[in-house]
């Protein structure tokens, strides 16, 4: 199915929405405030080696240091299973190392790091280090997949001494394309080399394309339709990009210059704000509810208001099917990674959990993310991993609540009045004040002042100390202070 790709450029932030039939499918937001990391080559020196986690702390400039553990160092990784050597053999304090970001920074992590570098084209990815030629694992087809080997081999350079991996959009690549491919990746190479020769860490050496620039180099297929760009800017370096690279893209390439903004003309907006929602409607009348949290996501499948034509079993099977599409595209479009629990509804045949898992492998094909699925377990959850690389849509966009902290909730206005009562019991005995103050929110003001004013009124009369009351409307409901006068 043809998708269209709309990219909105502002000086602050760049946006991708990828749609299908009209639905957006996956949304790319890169802020020039925060812009992602990976792939980015580094001269870095190492902060601190720690043997007991076989790994080392490097600065590479960021406000926080790096992560390398010892199986991402090159030439480490022991495929046989025998040890490699230790971190502390292999690196020192103070040693200067180039290094390559993997992971961007996520939440209170460092940025994840490799010493194997890799250079990502079109339709390769260079390995200066490694004379393997590797294929996409998407190419399956062992006969396409040896040709693609062999004619790689013939149009390399003689003096080559790196290796390549053939991406999956080099299937139906000529020799040309593939022949451009190879000398630009050489030459960034040869630049960033050099750069490294001269330079004094922290220093950064090779920087990845601009986010609309990795679009067209990673996303766009003979699949895409339109790529529409709403800055003319922008519009006239992709198309000189694509001039260089990819000539064949030139006709599929629009400057939007509607008078509505192009993610409104396009819906994208209200598309979002749903992104963003704990609640996922379906349109059988069941529903999702996607929590996140430090160790994973958890997505539950629910029936809600649909409540079928036939029995219950055929109601529940119906609901998961429609959920397991739902899901795929949930997972691009707010960019959950890590671990990730399913919590389809209970089915007791079989043939129909067999049924929406091969409907939920289905949807999931779309995705270019690496993933590993398992099936159901005893506790009939369906456990899954997506590769993260990049921070979720959420916590790009948003952050945690100022009152509840992240929670989801707060602590009520009774349960803080009685918190309050707790703490100038503690205070009386500690302090001897002429009077004690509560500051706090007007409804916790309110309840002592009306339901728990007996309360109040009894822990002054035993304490001896009179007690009184100040409302700030500027205090979380959770939020007090006890002034002692």
């Amino acid at each position: 199915m043809s998708e269209d790709i709309l990219i909105n450029v502002t000086p602050q932030e760049t946006r991708v929405a990828v749609l299908q039939a009209g639905t957006v499918q996956e949304l790319i937001v890169e802020r020039a405030s925060s812009r992602g990391l990976v792939g980015n080559v580094y001269l870095g020196r190492v902060a601190r080696v720690l043997p007991g986690m076989q790994s080392a702390f490097v600065d590479i400039g960021l406000e926080r240091a790096a992560f390398l553990h010892v199986a991402d160092i090159h030439g480490e990784r022991r495929t046989n299973g025998e040890p490699g050597r230790p971190i502390e053999r292999i690196l020192a304090e103070g040693q200067p190392v180039v290094v390559q970001v993997v992971k961007d920074p996520i939440g209170s992590k460092g940025a994840r790091l490799s010493t194997q570098l890799s250079i990502a084209g079109r339709m390769l990815v260079y390995l200066p280090q490694d004379p393997h030629i590797g294929i996409s694992q998407r190419i399956e087809d062992e006969t396409g997949r040896q040709l693609l080997r062999e004619k790689l081999k013939e149009l390399l350079p003689e003096d080559e001494t790196g290796g390549f991996i053939i991406r999956t959009i080099a299937e139906t690549a000529g020799d040309a394309e593939l022949s451009a491919d190879i000398a630009y990746l050489r030459h960034l190479w040869r630049n960033l080399d050099a750069r490294a020769k001269g330079a004094q860490p922290p220093t950064l050496l090779y920087q990845d394309l601009s986010l609309a620039q990795r679009v067209l180099r990673d996303i766009v297929t003979e699949q895409t339709g339109m790529v529409r760009v709403d800055s003319r800017e922008n519009f006239q370096k992709l198309l000189a990009f694509a001039q260089t690279y990819m000539p064949n893209l030139l006709s599929r390439l629009e400057h939007y210059t509607g008078e509505r903004p192009l993610f409104d003309m396009y819906n994208v907006e209200p598309e979002i704000e749903k992104a963003l929602a704990r609640r996922v409607d379906l349109k059988s009348g069941g529903y999702l509810i996607i929590d996140q949290t430090e160790a994973m996501t958890t997505i539950d499948v629910n029936t809600g208001g649909f409540v079928g034509q036939r029995n219950f079993d055929d109601t529940v099977f119906k609901t998961n099917l429609e959920a397991a599409q739902s899901i795929a595209r949930q997972l691009r479009l707010r960019n959950l990674g890590g671990i990730i629990i399913l919590d389809f509804i209970d089915m007791d045949s079989e043939e129909h959990r067999a049924a929406v898992l091969e409907e939920f492998k289905r949807a999931l094909a779309r995705d270019r993310t690496r993933m590993t699925l398992n099936g159901f377990t005893q506790l009939g959850l369906v456990e899954m991993t997506r590769k993260r690389t990049r921070e979720s849509l959420a916590h790009v966009l948003c952050e945690p609540c100022p009152t509840c902290e992240g929670r989801g909730q707060v602590k009520t206005a009774r349960t803080v009045c009685y918190e309050i009562l707790r703490e100038i019991l503690r205070e009386a005995r500690a302090f001897n004040a002429r009077e004690y103050r509560i500051l706090a929110s007007q409804a916790v003001t309110d309840l002592f002042l009306e339901e728990e004013s007996g309360a109040l009124a009894m822990l002054s009369d035993f304490i001896g100390k009179p007690i009184s009351m100040q409302a700030e409307s500027s205090y979380a409901q959770e939020q007090y202070d006890i002034v002692l006068m």
